[in-house]
């Protein structure tokens, strides 16, 4: 039961990862947690890896497809902003079924903004609300997911995955200052392939020859469709992971 005082509830001060569970196995566990005391280490707080490692093999299932949530809040505190002196932290996780997704995507280009300017658009941080409302205008028009682009009109993400594309058998993706998260499989493609981070306009998108999501739970996954542009099969995309 998480307490009525606890700062991520009331202030969002805290972290999450979500990774995928495949029998038991957590194939990229060490890159979440990387991850997560990497964005600890911005926030100061104290993260324990030994015991979020426990908690997410605990919570996995030994058999099935699940999504695995690791929640950090930042414990409980007083009113107002200020931590405790020696803030102690919740940790927990939690497993959720999550089918794998074999369809390409629709997209559309959401109003919601990424803030590049703030520390927080670089983290998985518990303060996530731009990112429900760009989910939720993809979900009123119909589609799968909403394109973000920063306060400079260049392109950040989608709501929930990182971004790339294709074009004259180039690979593309926002860079990390246009106010994207460093997912963990987008890390995974730029280890093992040539891609270009950099800062572009929608426009990139609008004449590339394919656009495609990434994320852990859905790995790899072409975009069909964004606005009322169509986008055929590009033979690179299933090639990448």
């Amino acid at each position: 039961m998480i307490p009525t005082d606890d700062r991520g509830l009331l202030l969002g001060d805290g972290l999450f990862e979500t990774m995928l569970a495949l029998d038991g196995d957590l194939p990229h566990l060490t890159a979440h947690l990387d991850r997560m005391a990497a964005g600890c280490a911005v926030l100061n707080l104290p993260f324990d890896s030994e015991e979020a490692e426990r908690l997410v093999h605990e919570a996995a299932p030994a058999a099935g497809r699940f999504a695995i949530r690791l929640t950090l809040t930042a414990g409980s505190g007083g009113r107002g902003l200020d931590r405790p002196a020696a803030p102690v932290p919740v940790l927990f996780a939690k497993a959720a079924p999550s089918a794998p997704v074999t369809t390409p995507a629709a997209l559309i280009v959401a109003t919601a903004r990424r803030n590049e300017g703030s520390p927080a658009a670089r983290l998985k941080s518990l303060s996530y609300l731009d990112n429900v409302l760009a989910r939720a205008e993809a979900v009123a028009a119909g589609v799968d997911e909403a394109v973000m682009l920063n306060n400079r009109g260049e392109l950040a993400c989608a709501a929930a995955a990182n971004l790339f594309w294709i074009k004259a058998g180039r690979l593309f993706t926002p860079r990390l200052d246009c106010g994207v998260l460093g997912g963990v499989t987008r890390a995974r493609l730029l280890a093992v392939h040539a891609v270009e981070e950099v800062a572009a306009g929608i426009e990139a998108l609008e004449t590339a020859d394919a656009i495609f999501l990434t994320n852990s739970l859905i790995g790899v996954r072409e975009v069909s469709k964004l606005g009322d542009k169509d986008f055929a099969p590009h033979p690179l995309v299933n090639t990448l992971l």
